[in-house]
């Protein structure tokens, strides 16, 4: 069987550091951290008082009232960044067969706030019996991201929810991908969405010592591949990308970003939170995704990493890096766009295939900033190309794009730029 091409043909986000794609592009270009002190809840009593927050965002400016309150947070978001990709790619809804169009979306944990609220109500007022709101588990639930969204368009194609933790909306993009070059869709919302800058998320990432606690500097706290990384910054926000059968794209004169052409997928298989410490996993699931786009570790210029600043992460991406990409990783730009958003958990993955796309586009790549001079962990080879604080410009034929999970879930896109 001979597979379908396919293309990104539109473009949504939500992200820390914009409320838009431009925005958002703009800002990682620019290198601007999109860290501050919570305003979701008070946060003093916490070792970790800061996080990458959507910033003036109010649902009701693109979601009908009534329908705002009855989606968590991250539905809210999940949303808003569909809608601005639909609108970017100029799909004309009425004019499709909408029973081939679908919505996968990836998501890590999912309704947390709503959680919190009804079970906090609940014991608040334990004395009154049970009480809760009947949009409780239709809020709470990780799948109603992607249900929200095809019942606001009437899209009938597959729909369904990945959760591989970090790596969740990666794996939407590849099964997206799968279904559309299989002929089972001619265009996929593939995309994520996260919303846990809550008590119990930063409370429970904190009990496991995750996060960076530079509560006096948090700006600077998300810093991969320095020494004096000490965690990561937990975000929050959503990305969406319009992928689509090149001929279906073609034929109604849809601008192309670029192709997506290769997705992996592994496991490390040995821990629930801490990645291999040779990176075997990631090792795999790259050259999984070369073998499947057709290319050579060579044809890769650009490499948008998991990069979280966690002591034992970063290292193991690095070794990963060096094991498959020998001595062509020293011609590659590697950068992390988590040193300006935070970890996006669940919606990590789709803004930082975003961050790809574009930068195979603009031929500019988004630096991995707040590295000072002298602050290097001998673990890790300098001599690659982190990209450190300044956004370089170079060519940027294929970017690839890694996401890992806890659980050993590790998931890898690769996007190209189109041609005939």
């Amino acid at each position: 069987m001979e597979l379908k091409r396919v293309v990104v043909t539109g473009l949504g986000a939500l992200t820390p550091v914009g409320n838009t794609v431009e925005e958002t592009w703009n800002n990682l270009v620019a290198g601007k951290s999109g860290a501050g002190p919570i305003t979701h809840f008070d946060a003093s009593l916490f070792k970790s008082q800061f996080a990458c927050e959507v910033k003036n965002f109010n649902a009701t400016d693109f979601i009908d009232r009534k329908d705002a309150r009855k989606m968590d947070l991250y539905a809210q978001y999940a949303v808003v960044a569909a809608k601005q990709a639909v609108e970017d790619s100029g799909l004309n809804v009425e004019a499709e067969d909408l029973d081939k169009i679908g919505v996968i979306y990836g998501v890590g944990i999912g309704g947390i706030h709503t959680f919190e609220q009804e079970v906090g109500n609940y014991y608040c007022n334990i004395e009154n019996g049970p009480r809760f709101s009947p949009f409780f588990i239709p809020k709470m639930i990780a799948d109603i991201a992607a249900g929200q969204i095809s019942i606001m368009y009437g899209f009938r194609g597959p729909n369904f929810t990945t959760t591989s933790a970090c790596a969740s909306s990666s794996n939407a993009i590849s099964d997206a991908f799968n279904y559309i070059r299989l002929g089972k869709a001619n265009v996929i919302l593939a995309g994520g969405a996260e919303a846990a800058v809550s008590e119990s998320g930063v409370g429970g990432f904190t009990a496991m010592h995750a996060l960076s606690t530079r509560n006096d500097s948090p700006e600077t706290a998300s810093r991969p591949f320095s020494a004096s990384r000490d965690g990561f910054v937990i975000g929050e926000g959503a990305g969406c990308l319009v992928l689509e059968e090149l001929e279906h794209a073609k034929a109604r004169g849809a601008k192309i970003y670029a192709e997506l052409v290769g997705a992996g997928l592994s496991a490390d298989a040995y821990h629930m939170t801490a990645s291999h410490p040779e990176g075997l996993g990631a090792v795999l699931v790259m050259r999984n995704a070369l073998e499947d786009a057709g290319m050579k570790p060579e044809d890769i210029d650009y490499i948008n990493v998991h990069g979280t600043s966690t002591p034992v992460g970063d290292v193991s991406e690095v070794k990963a890096i060096k094991t498959l990409f020998g001595e062509h990783a020293y011609k590659l730009n590697i950068s992390s766009t988590k040193s300006m958003t935070g970890h996006l958990l669940g919606a990590a993955g789709a803004v930082e295939a975003m961050a790809a796309v574009l930068a195979v586009q603009n031929d500019i790549v988004p630096p991995t900033i707040n590295h000072e001079d002298g602050d290097e962990d001998e673990a890790i080879d300098y001599k690659l190309n982190f990209t450190f604080n300044k956004a370089q410009k170079r060519t940027v034929n294929a970017a690839l794009s890694n996401t890992f999970g806890f659980g050993g879930h590790n998931a890898c896109v690769i996007f190209k730029k189109y041609a005939e």
